[in-house]
């Protein structure tokens, strides 16, 4: 005879709904990112010709070469990446990355049918660009992701161990769908792709840190004097020092509240002074 559960029993022996709350909510936020990717490809980015990076934007270029269904390569193309990476990634998050890619899938394949909500091509890649990345912000907050590209990078780079990092390897591969993009397009499109690739790469962020546009920065190394001197000179940024050497001498970590549009070009102006250096940064 199976016990009875009341409002006194243990709080692990009771089997209501409620333990299922955390994983419905992952799932529907990752599939209303699925929604609104699909949304700004297919409604404002795709009728124009316009084409982003990733293995999305890898996907854009094949259908409209092709005229095949957008859908079709998004899942073809991100399943074999996510497979291959298998042994970097969790299990909860690859089977909710597989449940988003079919709904983004699925979504194209159903939006195809209507026409572009905007007749001009930039405001189309304005707001396309925005949606899209708002789209693939939102997945990746709730623990999956539309788009594989990173993860290949990043298993790519752990194999090879040398080379460029994870983010010049996803630079180099978005270029390269960008100029073939221009190539086949035409330099006007080339220009719309570019615009809508930047508004979606800033726009991934907003999901995951919110709209705070300053970030804090802490630098460790042993050239602190000359990446002072390097940053103030092309950033106009000030440091205030925490920590001193083991002999009082020169300060080992620097801390810079900068721009989060800034956080880049820091970063390359300490490696510059120093390739050792470690950098942290904080929202």
């Amino acid at each position: 005879m199976k016990t009875r559960l009341t409002a006194e029993s243990p709080m692990n022996d009771r089997r209501f709904p409620w333990r299922m709350y955390p994983a419905l909510i992952r799932l529907a936020g990752i599939i209303a990112g699925a929604l609104l990717a699909s949304a700004g490809l297919e409604l404002f980015l795709m009728p124009h010709g316009i084409v982003v990076g990733g293995v999305t934007g890898l996907s854009a270029l094949f259908a409209l070469s092709t005229e095949m269904r957008l859908g079709l390569f998004l899942f073809l193309l991100n399943l074999p990446l996510l497979v291959s990476a298998r042994k970097n990634i969790d299990a909860s998050f690859a089977l909710f990355t597989v449940c988003g890619l079919l709904v983004f899938s699925i979504g194209t394949i159903l939006l195809h049918p209507y026409p572009a909500l905007m007749g001009d091509p930039l405001p189309a890649a304005l707001t396309g660009g925005l949606s899209l990345g708002l789209g693939l912000g939102l997945a990746l907050r709730f623990g999956g992701a539309l788009d594989t590209a990173e993860k290949a990078v990043e298993r790519f780079r752990f194999r090879k161990r040398k080379g460029l990092s994870p983010e010049g390897l996803m630079l180099l591969l978005n270029c390269f769908i960008l100029i073939a993009a221009g190539f086949h397009f035409g330099f006007e499109q080339a220009v719309y792709s570019v615009t809508a690739y930047i508004l979606a790469y800033e726009s991934v962020k907003i999901p995951l840190f919110g709209l705070k546009l300053h970030v804090l920065v802490q630098i460790q190394s042993a050239e602190c004097v000359e990446i002072q001197i390097a940053v103030d000179r092309y950033l106009n940024r000030r440091a205030a020092y925490i920590g001193n050497a083991p002999d009082g001498g020169i300060p080992q970590v620097l801390h810079y509240k900068c721009h989060r549009w800034e956080t880049a070009r820091l970063k390359a102006i300490v490696k510059t002074c120093d390739p050792d250096s470690e950098i942290f940064v904080r929202s």
